[in-house]
This record gives structure tokens, C-alpha cells and sequence, in this order.
């Protein structure tokens, strides 16, 4: 995708301008292919958020907008690469810290698409073969990765399920397979996806040691598990509250029992470290999970992976909290547990659904932010009623709890 040193200036010069105002402006810079320009300017501004990694390097070339937006962030790249680095550690018994690559482990991407998740995992091994049915991608990935510093990579133009069965062994193979509704619509099996890794999951394990697939969040993570049957690991992976993939990793060998599997809950925030929760369906099984009717000084709502998982008994268990009823999925606990994985609150006072009652407890507020748990109204219908804006330092929470008693919540955030 040769640009002209013009086009390249234009684009050093205006990269952080508003592209539609940019687009008006074509005829005053004849020399400037301008909708190239546009491409990687917008591209740019998205990885700038997305990808800060990549958006200082000047020589990147940018895809259009949709495959930006379908691509991994450089979080959850980076986490992919750490569960692959973690297991190649475990299987070479040389501590994790150690990120060196294995000289002579071999990795494939099936489905490279801008390359993001292909050049974090492919840093693990010593050669990668990215591979891309799109033409297009492939030339900006050949371009990319040496600008990377990752001439290990080799590019390859060709369909990812005709790749596969011609392939030679590798130690691991990354799949992302597509969803086939083209409307948005949830996905709610494995089999509503392109290539169908379910049917392929006995050619994949032949072909790789490990397998490692990206799936939507809104896949049901109980159907995919019971879907494929070599499921090693599951990893629900958010950022900023956000659920983003759900990731299952295969292995070879006998099938696990879906019980015994690890789920590792994962919520990247503007914290230095992310928060994490690791639990099994087994685990969950066998907790016992105390419910209380009395609010005590915190308030605790589970991050989007632990609600995505179903983790309400092992929270109780791991962080001795006690669960305001069976389906608020909220907590509370007389200290401050720091390290919950969630959003935590200090209550500062709480009321029923009387006018009396929540006018001399809002008396004060002309905005709060509201959340609706377990409650019989919406947001806005809640909003309505009590006549506050969204905003502001106050938290309310309408929710239920053991005792079927329908509350107020009024709370402020710990940080």
C-alpha cells in the first residue's frame, strides 16, 4: 500500500484533526490521496485509545474502520499472550518472569485480521505464521510486522479452515472465529459461528498442542464449555466494566470434566493491575452463600466477567461477604475489602419506597447515579419517579433484599 511522500505528510500534519472536516477539504490538496489519508488518520485516533503501543510507531498502515473496531485492544492482546506464556513456562519449567521466546516453538494465527493478537502471542515463540482470507490485510500485515520488529512472522493469504488441514504440527494454534449474524444479533452457541470450531476442534488438537479460541461475550459460556470437549481454561476478559471476549483453551489429552475447569474472571480499569477472580463451576457448586437483610457499611457489585461467570457463591466464600438475596447480586461486609473484584461503595444511608422515606433521604440530591438490581422497575422509570439527573458524587442502588424488602441504597464510591 505504497502512500506518496504528500499523503504521508498530510497525515503526520492532521492525524489528530476531525476526519469529516478533513474529507470537505479534499480539493485543496490535489497531491494528497485523501480518502488513503482519511483511512489512517481515523485508524490512528482508534489505536491511539486502543493500541497506544502501535500508534507511536509512524510507520503502522491502518485497515478500514470495521476491522479496527472488531480487533483486540492491546490489553486483552497482551492477556492473551500471558496465558501462553504462563502455560509454555509451566510446560518448560523455567520461571514465568523469564518472557524470553521458545527458539524452537512454533505458533499459527487462523483468523490474523489486523494483527493485533497475532504480534502479543507470536512474541512467545520463536516463529508465527499469521493467516488472512483477506487480501488487503495480509499486505498491511506484511507491512506492519517487520515496521514491529517482527520478522518472525510469516504472512500467509489463505482460508482458514483450507490452511488448517494442510498445515504442518504446530505447538499452538489462535483461532477467532466470526460471528455469521451480520445484524448484531447474540450469538448463543458455538455453532453460530464461522469456522464452527466445535466441528473442528478434533483437526485443531491434531494440529497444535494448545488451542486457544476468541469467542463474542455474548456467547453462553455453559453451552460453549459443553460444545467442545477439551477445555483446559476459560477466561472472561473485560475492560472498564465491559465484557469483551471470552476465551477457551484447549488442550490435548483426555476430555476435563466442565466442572474441574479454571475460570479465571478478569476486569482491566484504570488501575495499574487488573482485578481477577479464579473459581470452577464445582467450587461454585459445593459453596454455601450467606444472605442477610441488614446492610452493613460497604456495598459491593460485581465487575461484568464475575457476573458473566455466575461467580455469586465464590465471592461470598473467597472475600466473606454476605449477598443481599439470591438474585440482587450485590454484597455487603462491615470492612472495606479492597481487592474485590467489582465496584465498592461506603453506604451512607438507605430508605423503603415511601414518599416520606425517600424524600428526607434525597432531600439534598438533585443528581445521582442510579442501578437498578433484582427490582421490579427500569432505570428510567426509577429516574422518573425520584426526579434526579444522572451525576454527580452520590451512588443509589434500588434492589431487594433476603427478606423480599424492596430498598434504596444511597452510597459513595471508595475509589
Amino acid at each position: 500500500m505504497p502512500l506518496s511522500q504528500d499523503t504521508l505528510r498530510f497525515i503526520r500534519e492532521h492525524r489528530r484533526d476531525d476526519v469529516r472536516s478533513l474529507a470537505l477539504q479534499a480539493r485543496r490538496y490535489p497531491s494528497v490521496d485523501m480518502p488513503a489519508a482519511i483511512t489512517q488518520i481515523s485508524g490512528w485516533q482508534v489505536a491511539k485509545e486502543k493500541i497506544p503501543a502501535w500508534a507511536k510507531n509512524d510507520d503502522i498502515l491502518y485497515p478500514a474502520h470495521l476491522s479496527l473496531e472488531q480487533c483486540s485492544s492491546q490489553a486483552t492482546a497482551q492477556y492473551k499472550a500471558e496465558i501462553i506464556a504462563n502455560l509454555l513456562c509451566t510446560e518448560q519449567e523455567h520461571p514465568a518472569k523469564d518472557s524470553a521466546p521458545a527458539p524452537a516453538a512454533t505458533f499459527t494465527d487462523l483468523t490474523g485480521g489486523f494483527g493485533i493478537d497475532c504480534s502479543f502471542l507470536s512474541c512467545c515463540f520463536g516463529h508465527a505464521t499469521y493467516v488472512e482470507r483477506q487480501e488487503a490485510l495480509c499486505q498491511i500485515a506484511a507491512h506492519n510486522f517487520p515496521a514491529l520488529g517482527l520478522n518472525h512472522i510469516s504472512v500467509c493469504h489463505a482460508d482458514s479452515v483450507r490452511h488448517l488441514q494442510e498445515m504442518e504440527p504446530v505447538d499452538c494454534i489462535f483461532i477467532d472465529p466470526a460471528r455469521r449474524d451480520g445484524h448484531g444479533g447474540k450469538t448463543i452457541a458455538i455453532g453460530d459461528c464461522e469456522p464452527d470450531v466445535a466441528t473442528l476442534e478434533d483437526l485443531l488438537l491434531r494440529k497444535a498442542r494448545h488451542v486457544l479460541i476468541k469467542l463474542s461475550p455474548m456467547l453462553d459460556l455453559t453451552l460453549a464449555m459443553n460444545d467442545l470437549k477439551h477445555v483446559r481454561q476459560a477466561h472472561i476478559v473485560s475492560v472498564g466494566n465491559e465484557c469483551k471476549e471470552l476465551l477457551l483453551l484447549l488442550g490435548q489429552g483426555g476430555s476435563l470434566p466442565t466442572d474441574d475447569v479454571p475460570i479465571h474472571c478478569v476486569n482491566f480499569t484504570s488501575a495499574p493491575a487488573p482485578q481477577t477472580l479464579v473459581f470452577t463451576r464445582g467450587q461454585e457448586k459445593e459453596c454455601a452463600c450467606p444472605y442477610t437483610p441488614q446492610l452493613k457499611s460497604y456495598l459491593y457489585e460485581p465487575n461484568a466477567s464475575v457476573l458473566k461467570a455466575g461467580a455469586f457463591r465464590s465471592l461470598s466464600l473467597l472475600y466473606k461477604v454476605k449477598k443481599l438475596h439470591p438474585n440482587s447480586h450485590l454484597y455487603t461486609s462491615d470492612s472495606l475489602l479492597p481487592d474485590f473484584p467489582g465496584r465498592k461503595f461506603r453506604i451512607s444511608s438507605s430508605c423503603g419506597f415511601s414518599k416520606k422515606e425517600m424524600k428526607e433521604m434525597l432531600a439534598a440530591e438533585k443528581k445521582a447515579n442510579l442501578t437498578v438490581r433484582n427490582f421490579p422497575a427500569t432505570v428510567a422509570e426509577l429516574r422518573k419517579r425520584l426526579k434526579l439527573t444522572e451525576g454527580g458524587d452520590s451512588y443509589l442502588f434500588a434492589t431487594t433484599l433476603a427478606d423480599e424488602k424492596k430498598v434504596l441504597i444511597r452510597c459513595q464510591t471508595t475509589g
